[in-house]
């Protein structure tokens, strides 16, 4: 009676045996028997369609499917325990221990025991599997939530292009033929003067060409004016110019020629591991010097920062153009060509943004990078190192070095660091990048600073991804503004209302936008994700230095397309700076330090405010490039010419 009570599975176990006569069960008679049983016995999934669920309908049915596992594991585990009671009962009693004598109770008794280890072992397993369900079963959940929060984006947009499509319709008829005005003339009248219109129409462009999609940190539309007290955008501005000069906007387009790691991995047998040779497949053709400069693309920050009435706006403006420089990393997993020892890149957009820059590979072994640019308001500089650390599935960069801001007008200098970028998917996968760590701001002559948190994406997290947070604090620690936003997206701040007992208990006003990502270009995977921006970095250039990241053959023939010819000119390239290495190390074992290689436009100096090395311009590159006096520039780019090797 013990099995027939104990679930209606095992009743049916006993009602078998009794249809069948059966009183000493054998393997070849249970093997019969349980295929019966089966046949009666409903499953757990009673249909394969219980497999296939909705989106909206998985946490509940996994639910479900959990609570039945429950239950019976609580019955495994109920009944397993009465047996080995019935055992034990067994074993002590002194009129049935003769009977453990008998070799067909002994086995029973040695089988029943590996049973009830094997269950034991099926319940622990039953236990972890329900805890790591439930995990799952939270994870839906988010993604429920993240799916209705992007349905209401994209009802917001369709709405949003509905309008459009209006405001473009009643231009086309308030305009009429014959008006003499070219095509899309006086449509920005038509949606200012359109209610319905005009929330669209600023979330779509501002004053300096940013996309406004999103709202707020506090929910307030963009564009939406913060109350009186915050720090508006200041009005004063450098002169609007206008080049005679059309930049490109576009790079010939990715062939699509995918490495074969085969044949790498078979040219690598027998080389030194220094002599690899990555092939080009893995970069983006452009420099990491031109890279470098790519992360003044929103230099119309340090504009604002430079005409902030007070430091600590001046640091808002400072954080957002901090994080914008990793805005590209969310797609561009693609590796810039490394600059060979004396690789220099000018960026001149004085005619039409005002500032120019000068950026030169100082350093090879460890690679050291330093960039000079300046405007008439300020001045920017910063020298890049790193380390790195590679931990099997995910590689690590750690940056060295700090970035440098000086307001021309107050002296003010200020400083702020980078943040650890994390690699994932090295070895298997798709690869992808995030950002995490803090970034460290301040101005030197006040003391006041920054401290923004580039939050490390978790799969359990309920926040948004690519998350990043700060506060902006007197000279004195008080906080004044609060900064939040995504480095791949949009930066707000708001000032500081009310603190409760620590700064991390703050009150703030409404939210302003203080930067947004620039629209992607289209088609953009087709030409490595770059931006407007960068599609002009590498565009030829007449009267640069020879060294310039712009004469480079093996990063101009991959660009043109020719991955074969820019495969084997960069391994020349390569070979060549190893030769001049070595013909340098020997110099300097000879003549000692005098021999060593020294930067042509940038020297290693003591920086006076901060206490702290690092290479500064020699304030030279320019009138050079005036008279074209380029005699101290080594040859690096394999001429036919005999390589200097100074």
């Amino acid at each position: 009676m013990f099995f027939a009570d104990c679930c209606p599975f095992q009743a049916r176990m006993v009602s078998l045996f009794r249809r069948r006569n059966v009183a000493v069960v054998r393997p070849s008679q249970l093997l019969q028997l349980e295929k019966e049983l089966l046949m009666e016995t409903p499953l757990l999934f009673d249909d394969e369609d219980d497999f296939v669920v909705s989106p909206e309908s998985t946490a509940t049915a996994l639910k479900q499917k959990l609570d039945q596992l429950n239950t019976c594991q609580n019955l495994v585990n109920q009944h397993g325990l009465a047996l080995q009671q019935v055992i034990s009962q067994i074993e002590d009693s002194p009129k049935l221990r003769s009977l453990t004598k008998d070799p067909q109770v002994a086995q029973l008794i040695k089988k029943t025991a590996e049973f009830r280890v094997a269950s034991s072992s099926m319940i622990k397993a039953c236990s972890a599997f329900v805890t790591y369900a439930a995990h799952h079963e939270r994870e839906w959940q988010v993604a429920q939530e993240q799916r209705a929060r992007l349905e209401e984006t994209v009802e917001s947009l369709a709405r949003q292009h509905v309008s459009l499509e209006k405001a473009m319709n009643k231009s086309k008829r308030n305009l009429g033929p014959g008006t003499g005005l070219p095509e899309g003339e006086g449509v920005i009248g038509i949606f200012d003067s359109d209610e319905d219109d005009e929330d669209f129409y600023d979330a779509m462009e501002t004053s300096h060409g940013h996309v406004d999609s999103s709202d707020g940190a506090n929910g307030n539309a963009p564009g939406t004016s913060a109350e009186d007290n915050l720090p508006q955008e200041s009005s004063t501005t450098l002169i609007p110019r206008t080049s005679s000069r059309k930049r490109r906007i576009r790079i010939p387009d990715k062939p699509n020629d995918k490495a074969n790691l085969w044949n790498i991995m078979k040219n690598c047998i027998g080389k030194e591991l220094s002599k690899i040779p990555m092939p080009v497949n893995f970069n983006e053709p452009i420099s990491f010097l031109q890279r470098l400069t790519e992360s003044m693309e929103y230099s119309d920050l340090l504009n604002r920062a430079a005409d902030c009435s007070t430091v600590e706006e001046s640091l808002a403006y400072l954080a957002a153009i901090a994080v914008s420089g990793y805005a590209t990393t969310s797609t561009r997993t693609s590796k810039p060509f490394n600059p060979l020892l004396g690789e220099t890149f000018e960026y001149d957009r004085t005619d039409d943004l005002g500032w120019r820059s000068i950026a030169e590979q100082v350093s090879h072994h460890p690679p050291i990078s330093a960039l000079h640019a300046e405007s008439d308001k300020w001045i920017y500089h910063h020298d890049f190192s790193m380390t790195s650390k590679f931990r099997g599935k995910y590689l690590q960069v750690f940056p060295i070095g700090n970035t440098h801001f000086i307001v021309k007008k107050t002296g003010h200098h200020y400083t702020w660091n980078k943040v650890c970028t994390t690699v994932h998917n090295i070895i298997v996968g798709k690869l992808w990048v995030d950002q995490s760590g803090e970034v460290n701001l301040k101005e030197h002559t006040t003391g006041a600073s920054a401290v923004v948190k580039f939050h490390p994406y978790s799969y359990f997290s309920r926040e948004p991804p690519r998350r990043v947070t700060g506060n902006v604090f007197s000279g004195e620690g008080d906080p004044k503004f609060s900064i939040s936003g995504t480095w791949d997206s949009h930066m707000d701040y708001a000032k500081v209302t009310a603190v409760r007992g620590n700064t991390d208990d703050i009150e703030t006003g409404k939210f302003s936008r203080l930067w947004s990502k620039h629209a992607p270009l289209a088609d953009a995977e087709k030409i490595y994700h770059f931006t407007e921006m960068a599609c002009t970095l590498n565009e030829p250039e007449e009267g640069v230095a020879p060294t310039d990241s712009r004469n480079r053959p093996d990063q101009r023939l991959m660009e043109q397309q020719n991955f074969p010819d820019a495969n084997t000119m960069k391994v020349r390239l390569e070979e060549a700076q190893r030769a001049r290495r070595k013909i340098r190390e020997a110099r300097i074992a000879q003549e000692g330090d005098s021999a060593r290689y020294v930067p042509k436009w940038f020297s290693k100096e003591l920086d006076e405010v901060t206490g702290e090395e690092c290479w500064k311009y020699k304030n030279e590159y320019w009138s050079c490039k005036t008279t074209q006096s380029w005699d101290r520039c080594p040859i690096i780019y394999l001429q036919d010419e005999e390589e200097d090797t100074t």
